[in-house]
């Protein structure tokens, strides 16, 4: 199977987010609007194996190439902060009259989703956050794992992004995997290539100083932001996420006002392209129960 035999009955598509080109691979007409978002160097190709799989269940799903990633637009005059990819989603919802929308936030993606949620709130019908970034617990535990993981990421990425080559992108990817084999030869290629675009090559070494940087921890989700969220949010996490260990998810399904947990098993970084059976039957099963 390749990323398009994945996404046969999709399309792409290009919209005028306020300004700002964005990439969307679409799905399904009817039914509640489920948008995916990727994490920090990725791109809507990662969510391949649950396209197709989630508008047949009735929703209608937008995975979107964040600001400066893919083969959406990439302007140097901006800061790369949670707050920038919290504004690109209201613009994109508002290009496409999406009036409320599901969230399926992957790392970055789990970030943006619960701060859209909390500066936006009429506008979430419910959040999955999918090994999400940006916690940030007040206990003295959790607070060192948050700087371990926050310089792990850091250290993977830039090696990635500074001076990107099939094996450092190779290496990016199998940090992101439980099993190594699941990173395939074509997702190496496409990633590189987004990487190595003159575009690519000019932004994702400031998007991996900036996003990852000491600047956007002031944006963190700390528990005062957790505990004011009112939608529902699902933490699904894995056994092997490499960044965030899934104790501190736990926890933080606690201080959320209507917040649940579910681990998927085997998978690191990135269970929906790992176990993507599995996650698709728990987000169709969530979404349609919220």
């Amino acid at each position: 199977m390749t990323i398009w035999t994945d996404l046969l009955g999709a399309e792409v598509r290009f919209h005028n987010a306020g300004g700002w080109r964005t990439r969307a691979i679409q799905a399904g007409n009817e039914g509640p609007a489920i948008i995916l978002m990727h994490g920090v160097s990725g791109h809507a190709d990662g969510f391949c194996k649950n396209v197709m799989p989630l508008a047949n269940a009735g929703f209608r799903i937008y995975a979107i190439d964040a600001i400066g990633h893919g083969l959406s637009d990439k302007p140097e005059d901006v800061v790369y902060e949670c707050p920038l990819y919290v504004e690109h989603l209201k613009r994109f919802m508002d290009a496409n009259n999406i009036d409320k929308a599901f969230f399926v936030g992957q790392s970055l993606g789990g970030w943006t989703a619960m701060s859209f949620a909390h500066q936006y709130p009429d506008r979430v019908l419910g959040i999955v956050s999918l090994t999400g970034a940006g916690l940030r617990l007040s206990d003295p535990e959790s607070e060192a794992i948050v700087q371990k993981v926050v310089q792990g990421v850091a250290d993977v990425t830039k090696k990635a992004t500074d001076a990107p080559t099939r094996e450092s992108v190779r290496k990016r990817l199998e940090w992101l995997m439980a099993d190594n084999n699941d990173v395939t030869d074509e997702l190496v290629e496409v990633r590189y290539r987004y990487f190595t675009s003159e575009e690519g090559l000019r932004i994702m070494p400031k998007i991996a100083r900036e996003t990852i940087g000491e600047g956007n921890n002031r944006w963190m989700l700390t528990e005062d932001i957790l505990k004011s969220l009112q939608t529902k949010i699902l933490f699904l996490w894995t056994d092997q996420n490499p960044s965030m260990p899934a104790h501190i998810a736990e926890k933080a399904s606690k201080i959320v006002p209507h917040g649940e947990y579910t681990v998927v098993e085997p998978a690191g970084h990135w269970a929906h392209f790992e176990q993507p059976e599995k996650v698709n039957k728990i987000l169709i099963e969530w979404f349609k129960n919220v």
